[in-house]
């Protein structure tokens, strides 16, 4: 039994991928919110015939937009996604406050009873999920039609993209209590960061930082920082060898200038805190290849989707967090 602990021990340090049962090391903790989001979202799946998971997928990605701006009112039930007044009650309807369903069908809005108590309410958990899955309903509930739904609802391309990822994270994990994070580099690891957040850059044309450089010797693992899954991975002539992983927050998690990744990672790859994704290296500022060109470290960066664009955001402040969390926990133990 000792050696096979001890195996185990050593696989996860040198990166081996186990499946995701085995991967989970951390037991997720459960807040009362998120109990009562997933029976809120299984409960709608017995009613509608659409897995938990694509509910789960489509309220996290439209939480994380309500976050992000500032024309949409703050979430104030379990469910994020937003109907606006013209939207639920009909465009033609006097009253943009109409609960009553049949009058809300006979100016054509979408808003529906979603629990049998005779009101269409857009404050109604409920009564929302209902509402969006009737729209979705229309087109099918295999993949492929759920899509094109949520096409058709968004509009976005990258929405239904984020909104997929989100679904595969939920259902390969079978919860939405998925907050852990983890510190980039391994604690034990000699390595040094501070706040480079909108320093000058030169290579390519006059540009500012959009990340934080953790110095660190070549080779040192780099791990990811939350559950999420690989968006992008290969070459590119600024960032090297690099990586790039969207949580379930709608945040984009750039690793730049690798000398190699964890061979077990690929494009679509599911990752979760503390997984190596790849190696500290020097990649970078050139053609397919190019290394040695400044000192070995990695670029860390964060990217806030609003549901129209992307921008970078200082992620500073969150590596210092996470590092502090990972040093505690360490002490615990």
């Amino acid at each position: 039994m000792k050696k096979w602990l001890t195996f185990f021990l050593v696989a996860s340090c040198i990166g081996f991928i186990l499946p995701v049962k085995q991967a989970q090391a951390v037991t997720p903790s459960y807040s009362k919110e998120d109990v009562q989001r997933l029976a809120l979202y299984k409960k709608m799946e017995t009613i509608t015939n659409i897995p938990w998971y694509y509910f789960a997928g489509v309220d996290q990605y439209e939480r994380s937009v309500r976050r992000a701006r500032t024309d949409l009112p703050k979430v104030s039930g379990l469910v994020g996604i937003y109907f606006s007044p013209i939207q639920w009650s009909g465009p033609l309807n006097p009253n943009m406050d109409d609960k009553n369903p049949g009058s809300i069908r006979i100016f054509g809005g979408a808003g529906m009873d979603g629990n049998n108590d005779g009101i269409a309410d857009r404050n109604n958990d409920e009564d929302l999920l209902y509402t969006f899955s009737d729209f979705i309903g229309k087109y099918g509930f295999d993949e492929e039609n759920f899509k094109i739904g949520l096409w058709d609802f968004y509009r976005r391309d990258k929405a239904v993209s984020i909104i997929m990822e989100n679904a595969k994270i939920y259902k390969s994990y079978g919860t939405v209590a998925l907050t852990r994070h983890a510190f980039v580099v391994p604690l034990r690891s000699n390595y040094s960061f501070k706040n480079t957040w909108g320093d000058r850059r030169g290579y390519g044309g006059l540009r500012i930082h959009e990340g934080t450089d953790i110095f660190a010797n070549y080779g040192v693992p780099v791990k990811a920082t939350s559950y999420g899954v690989v968006e992008t991975k290969g070459w590119n002539r600024f960032g090297g060898w690099r990586i790039g992983i969207r949580d379930i927050n709608n945040v984009y998690h750039y690793f730049a200038h690798l000398s190699s990744f964890n061979k077990g990672i690929k494009k679509g790859s599911i990752v979760e805190p503390g997984m190596i994704v790849g190696y500290v290296g020097s990649s970078g500022y050139g053609p397919p290849g190019t290394s040695g060109k400044f000192p070995p470290h990695l670029h860390y960066g964060m990217y806030r989707d609003n549901g129209y664009t992307e921008w970078a955001f200082d992620p500073y402040p969150y590596l210092r967090a996470w590092e502090r969390q990972e040093r505690l926990a360490s002490r615990s133990h």
